[in-house]
């Protein structure tokens, strides 16, 4: 079993355990379960999760800049059962497994990223061209960059070694 470098050595996968940490604490577990909890946004009550401030600042987000987020359609739906369903335990083991240097999560991630990629852009074309064209594409292309970068940035950490977290080695 080949040796895992320090966390401290590996900048890059810092950058992704903090992205992975915001994803699980932030966008899966709270923006998101919103829209699940909540499927007529425009006649609610407050859920007992998320926060009601939470619940405001998403429907504000929404009414503002990103039309499809409050009429939430099925396709729409469905890419946030999968994060709810998927996404939030791969961030769980993803932040342990990057902290710690397990090679274990490189399928995993590699998956992650192709389906994160794949729905980003589904998304992005219904909010450049679709039938809920978002008022303000800049604000959402700019809210919706980390969603393409960090996936390639995955693809790019995971895709060259099947031990992506030991030193190099050069033949």
């Amino acid at each position: 079993m080949p040796q895992s470098l320090p966390l401290s050595k590996r900048p890059v996968d810092i950058a992704l355990i903090v992205f992975f940490i915001i994803n699980l604490g932030f966008i899966t577990y709270i923006v998101d379960i919103e829209q699940l909890v909540i499927a007529h946004p425009e006649k609610f009550q407050y859920p007992v999760w998320p926060p009601k401030s939470m619940v405001d600042l998403v429907h504000w987000y929404g009414s503002n800049f990103d039309p499809v987020l409050m009429a939430r359609p099925a396709w729409w739906r469905a890419t946030i059962w999968i994060d709810a369903l998927f996404f939030g335990p791969f961030y769980a083991a993803a932040i342990y497994a990057y902290a710690k240097g397990k090679n274990w999560i490189r399928f995993g991630s590699i998956v992650w990223a192709s389906v994160m990629l794949t729905n980003v852009t589904i998304i992005l074309f219904e909010e450049f061209c679709g039938e809920h064209v978002t008022p303000a594409p800049g604000r959402v292309l700019l809210a919706n960059a980390a969603w393409l970068i960090f996936p390639v940035i995955t693809l790019w950490r995971m895709w060259g070694s099947v031990n992506p977290f030991s030193p190099r080695q050069d033949s």
